[in-house]
Formats: structure tokens, C-alpha cells, sequence
């Protein structure tokens, strides 16, 4: 079974990494709060996908795709099989086999 760091084990690791970090010469650039990472010089519905600056692909319909798989779905049926004929036992009113007979 795999065991699960605690959170004092993730605290400790994190802060051994940032010390790390700043040690080799990195740097935190700090924001201050309510600033958004959008431009708001851009349309709300143009905006980029945060994490790629990548236009959006265009969609492809493939409802015609789907409907003809639906159809071919619904094309196989089974065959029909012609019931056999059954032994059936008949009881008279005591509850005693009487005979036997074919039902259709």
C-alpha cells in the first residue's frame, strides 16, 4: 500500500525547495492581490486559454458520423426463431398428474 505524505512532510518539502530555489539566484515576483492575468484591453470572448497562448481550434460537427452508426446499430436484427412446440403437464383438481400435452 503506498503511503501518503502528511501535511507537515509537504510543508517541509516545499519550503526545503523554495530555500533552493532562492539559493541557486532564482527570484519570486510578488502580485498584489485583485490584479488579473487578463488584458482587459481584449474582449471577454476572445480572450486566450490561460495556460496556451493558442487561438481555439475550430469544432468539427460529426452529428452525420453518429447518425450514420446509430443506423447501423438499429440494421442488425436478430433472427427470428419459430417457437417449438412444449410438453405441458395438465393437474386434475387434486393436484395429480393426468397427462401430458403439446402446447404450441
Amino acid at each position: 500500500m503506498k503511503v501518503r505524505n502528511s501535511k507537515e512532510q509537504q510543508r517541509r518539502r516545499l519550503q526545503r525547495d523554495m530555500e533552493r530555489f532562492l539559493s541557486h539566484g532564482g527570484r519570486i515576483k510578488e502580485v498584489p492581490h485583485g490584479v488579473s492575468g487578463n488584458d482587459p484591453a481584449q474582449p471577454q470572448g476572445k480572450r486566450a486559454f490561460p495556460f496556451s497562448q493558442a487561438p481555439r481550434a475550430t469544432r468539427t460537427d460529426i452529428s452525420a458520423v453518429a447518425a450514420a452508426i446509430d443506423a447501423r446499430k438499429r440494421k442488425t436484427t436478430r433472427p427470428t426463431h419459430k417457437r417449438r412446440p412444449r410438453r405441458k403437464l395438465i393437474y386434475d383438481d387434486f393436484g395429480e398428474p393426468l397427462r401430458w400435452v403439446w402446447d404450441e
